[in-house]
C-alpha cells in the first residue's frame, strides 16, 4: 500500500470513529430522555417517527430495525396506551400504527427533551443541514 493509499485508510478509521462515537452520545441522549417517561430507547425513538400512522413495516424501516423488533415495540406501545391498531385504508391486509392522545402528549414532550441538550445541537443549523446532506449521500445506495 502506498503512502497515499495509507492516509486515505486512516482518515476514513478516524472518520468512523467519529461516526460512531456521535451515534453513541446520540444514542445515549434517546435513552435518557425517554427514560424520563419509562421508555426503553426503542420505544422513545418509535414514538418520534410516528409523526402520522404508518405500517409496522414502515415503522421498522425509519427506525432502522427488523419488522419483528418493530412488532415487539409496538406491541409495548399498545399496552402502555400510547398507540392503536387501525385497519390501513389502502390494504386491508395490513394495520396502521396511530398514536393515541396519550402517545400524542408523550410524543410532544419527548420531542422536547430530546433538543435540550442534543450533541447535535452544538452546530449551527446551516452545519446541521451539511452533516444531513453528507450523512444522507453516504446511506443512499
Amino acid at each position: 500500500m502506498d503512502t497515499e493509499s495509507e492516509t486515505r485508510a486512516q482518515a476514513d478509521r478516524l472518520l468512523c470513529g467519529l461516526v460512531k462515537g456521535l451515534a453513541s452520545r446520540v444514542d445515549d441522549h434517546v435513552r435518557a430522555r425517554a427514560a424520563t417517561f419509562g421508555l426503553t430507547a426503542s420505544q422513545g425513538t418509535a414514538l418520534c417517527e410516528l409523526a402520522h400512522p404508518m405500517t409496522l413495516r414502515e415503522l421498522a424501516e425509519r427506525m432502522s430495525c427488523e419488522p419483528s423488533n418493530a412488532t415487539f415495540v409496538a406491541d409495548r406501545l399498545e399496552e402502555q396506551g400510547y398507540l392503536e391498531r387501525h385497519p390501513h385504508p389502502d390494504d386491508r391486509r395490513a394495520k396502521q400504527l396511530v398514536l393515541t392522545p396519550k402517545g400524542t402528549e408523550i410524543r410532544e414532550h419527548l420531542l422536547e427533551l430530546l433538543s435540550e441538550g442534543s450533541p447535535l445541537a452544538l452546530l449551527a443549523p446551516e452545519e446541521q443541514d451539511v452533516l444531513h446532506q453528507l450523512l444522507t449521500r453516504t446511506l443512499i445506495r
